[in-house]
């Protein structure tokens, strides 16, 4: 495997690149602030045809050990012997087309020796626990699937993918990796805190919530925040709920993605159940960071092989709470992986990833979610 990595700032110096290789994948993650996604995409497209080319908006870019703003975190892949496809699915809506969105995806790239898909999604318009469960849908449960949902800062106007030169909202891009010589690893820990008393839901629509304990959801969620509900949703990223559906289960964190004044409800990432508990949450810097040094340690014994290039996928409210010191749980996973892996990777709006390698893939929130690979 190959690998060049390069920070761009502007879609000029896309013509100055010399990779030395032929590349088979591109990444791209790319900063709401970047000035010219879609000529910088176009540029990349026309000068390596043959690669397969997937990116996506974020709240910030991780490339080596650094957290960049206002760029593009560039990393081209040639493989020796992995075999690359990509796929794209529209988005009509964030209810029922995010499962047949996710079910698609997975349908257009399930082939015989598909080892593990990485996905993309746009991050607003989406209901990303139905999309992953669609993406389930039509792949076996040997087939890994990691990536994330795109990012707009803390903003949450719009996210957009990129998929083989264009840029677009309302998709998800997926590209399939192919054949036994490739090994992967992956892990997904979070170091947040629940606190205060668990809370019933009590009216809910996919990932709307509208009732706990028989209350308005936005009244009760406004009381907990104080002087920091004038600030929402983005003061939601510091607050997330840890949701339960039964006793034994091992909770989930939803992050907010939207308010409505109007109906008093509250809208998240990924599915809320009627019947479930939930919990808020908070945290503290060093819980983050041992949290992102945990992911990197699971990542590296579920992987048990000598990584090339690690994805970092970590959420927006992360780095809201570690603010300056974002680049210390970056800075940690590599030490973790080791200085011979190359790392990229995107503060995003929710992470996909398994729990562990005995359990399928879930939609997170507020984790660090890393996956490695190697030939």
């Amino acid at each position: 495997m190959n690998i060049f990595q390069a920070s761009i700032s502007s879609p000029a110096q896309v013509s100055e690149l010399d990779l030395g290789f032929e590349p088979d994948l591109l990444l791209l993650f790319v900063s709401p602030d970047f000035d010219g996604p879609e000529a910088a995409a176009k540029a990349l497209a026309e000068k390596f045809p043959q690669a397969k080319m997937m990116g996506c908006s974020t709240a910030g870019e991780i490339l080596g050990d650094k957290v960049y703003d206002k760029s593009i975190a560039l990393t081209a892949v040639h493989f020796e012997k992995t075999k690359v496809e990509l796929a794209i699915s529209r988005l009509e809506d964030s209810g029922n087309s995010s499962f047949d969105a996710g079910a698609e995806l997975g349908k257009n790239l399930a082939q015989d020796d598909l080892q593990h898909l990485i996905v993309l999604s746009d991050g607003l318009n989406v209901n990303g626990a139905e999309l992953v469960k669609g993406l389930h849908a039509n792949l076996p449960d040997t087939v890994g699937i990691t990536g994330g949902l795109a990012g707009d800062n803390a903003d949450f106007g719009k996210t957009f993918t990129i998929a083989n030169g264009e840029v677009a909202s309302h998709e998800i891009v997926g590209v399939g990796l192919y054949g036994s010589d490739l090994k992967i690893g992956f892990g997904s820990r979070g170091g947040w805190d629940s606190f205060g008393m668990e809370r019933l839901v009590t009216k809910a629509d996919d990932n709307v919530l509208y009732e706990l304990d028989g209350q308005p959801a936005l009244a009760l969620y406004k009381s907990f925040l104080g002087e920091k509900a004038s600030e929402l949703p983005g003061s939601g990223l510091l607050f997330p709920l840890s949701m339960r559906s039964e006793d034994n289960d091992q909770p989930v964190v939803r992050t907010i993605l939207a308010v409505s004044e109007e109906d008093q409800s509250l809208t998240f990432a990924g599915t809320i159940y009627e019947g479930s508990y939930v919990r808020l949450m908070k945290a503290n810097v060093d819980r983050l960071i041992d949290g992102a040094e945990d992911s990197a340690r699971v990542t590296k014994s579920v992987g048990e092989h000598a990584s090339q290039l690690a994805l970092l996928v970590s959420c927006v409210g992360r780095r809201l709470v570690l603010k300056q010191l974002v680049e210390e749980e970056v800075e940690v996973v590599n030490e973790v992986l080791g200085e011979n892996v190359k790392t990229t990777g995107f503060y995003s709006y929710g992470e996909i990833a398994p729990f562990d390698k005995f359990t399928a893939c879930s939609l997170h929130n507020q984790t660090m979610t890393i996956t490695t690979l190697s030939e």
